[in-house]
């Protein structure tokens, strides 16, 4: 029952989402619905219309938000310099790489080698929209015991079940785009071109990687990283927007 509250409120607190704070009377009926709707779980008197809502309801509330908490990622990761300008999420060059910078300033080749770390982040950003439909699947895919656990669990308690649930499903979906992607915006192409310019100097370490796989796993990195953030904001920030579902089950 403890935790059905919890739930309650977590949900209520999401609802007021966008809401003017100025309007009183609209954060008064909130309150109401709160205090309703705990009545009517322990046993005390509520309004008949908070009485008819029940954890399913609640559980949709919390889909829903987390619906549009993808969106926004998304929206922001898949974004021109979405990566590329983001340091939080920017992809770097493959480490081989990077531990020959010395060399390719050395031999004039660092500017090839911005220029590949440039489209390595433009195939990511081609690429994200293909993970959105991956995760709002887990999200509709997910049980009340789901949903339950991950209210009771950490700030990033949404994040860590995405992860585990759709990892490998956004890496097989992914990794083809990715590569496409790269191909699109020429960066396989500037990086063998690096790579043999590169090649042409004598003892020279070896550095050539696998580009796709090493944008796939940064890519997915990149949008679990703000999924994280946007969870933590929906779990924390009073004012955060809100939605129909939420509107329907807690009235305005």
């Amino acid at each position: 029952m403890r935790k059905y509250l919890k739930v309650m409120f977590f949900a209520s607190a999401i609802s007021l989402a966008g809401l003017p704070v100025t309007e009183a009377g609209l954060l008064d009926n909130i309150q109401k619905t709160i205090t309703d709707t705990t009545s009517s779980v322990t046993g005390g008197s509520g309004s008949s219309a908070t009485s008819n809502l029940d954890l399913t309801q609640i559980t949709e509330g919390l889909r829903e938000a987390l619906k549009v908490g993808t969106e926004t990622v998304v929206g922001q990761i898949g974004a021109t310099d979405g990566y590329n300008a983001d340091p939080a999420i920017h992809i770097p060059l493959p480490e081989q790489m990077q531990q020959a910078q010395s060399l390719l300033r050395k031999f004039g080749l660092s500017d090839m080698a911005d220029e590949v770390e440039e489209r390595l982040n433009r195939g990511a950003e081609a690429a994200a929209p293909k993970t959105k439909e991956i995760i709002l699947t887990a999200i509709s895919e997910m049980k009340l015991e789901d949903a339950q656990a991950i209210y009771d669990g950490p700030d990033d308690a949404a994040t860590q079940y995405f992860r585990k649930v759709t990892t490998l499903d956004l890496k097989e979906t992914v990794r083809p785009i990715i590569e496409q992607s790269l191909q699109d915006v020429g960066a396989i192409q500037a990086y063998d071109s690096l790579v043999a310019q590169y090649s042409n100097y004598p003892l020279v370490p070896d550095i050539k990687s696998n580009l796709t796989d090493h944008a796939t796993d940064a890519a997915l990195e990149g949008l679990f990283h703000y999924l994280a953030v946007e969870e933590a904001a929906i779990r924390n920030d009073p004012v955060k927007r809100t939605t129909e579902i939420l509107t329907t089950v807690f009235g305005n």
